[in-house]
């Protein structure tokens, strides 16, 4: 997907990050059901479709090959309106994202602070208008 793709996306693309335990299914879980866009835990497509390099004993999971992920992710993306939802950020390509100059630091020690957060959030998505040419 070439940088100018973005434009022809008529729903964002957001990337929720975190620690394990920090809410990140949860949050992406509602936030899916509150917008309609498409919830990917990509731990879930790993273990789903192969896109490993086999399991690591000592961490007790999987070795993600970052290259199959990638490479299954990119039709989604490039067709918009998804919600990715990883410990990390490092390897998928800054242009799939809508959100990538805001970050924001999301509490979610209690229901009260995730159901905030989904609201924030889904007011950000209603919001979100495909950039102009």
């Amino acid at each position: 997907m070439a940088q100018d793709d973005t434009k022809k996306r008529k729903k964002p693309n957001i990337l929720v990050t975190g620690t394990p335990g920090t809410g990140k299914t949860t949050t992406s879980s509602a936030l899916s059901e509150s917008t309609q866009l498409r919830h990917i835990c990509v731990g879930d497509l790993v273990k789903e479709k192969n896109l490993h390099d086999g399991w690591d004993a000592d961490l007790d999971c999987y070795v993600i090959n970052e290259d199959l992920v990638c490479d299954e992710l990119e039709d989604f993306m490039e067709e918009g309106g998804n919600i990715v939802d990883y410990h990390g950020c490092d390897f998928f390509p800054e242009r799939w994202f809508d959100l990538v100059d805001i970050v924001m630091a999301l509490k979610s020690d209690n229901i009260e602070d995730v159901t905030r957060n989904v609201a924030t959030l889904t007011d950000w998505v209603r919001a979100w208008q495909p950039p102009s040419s």
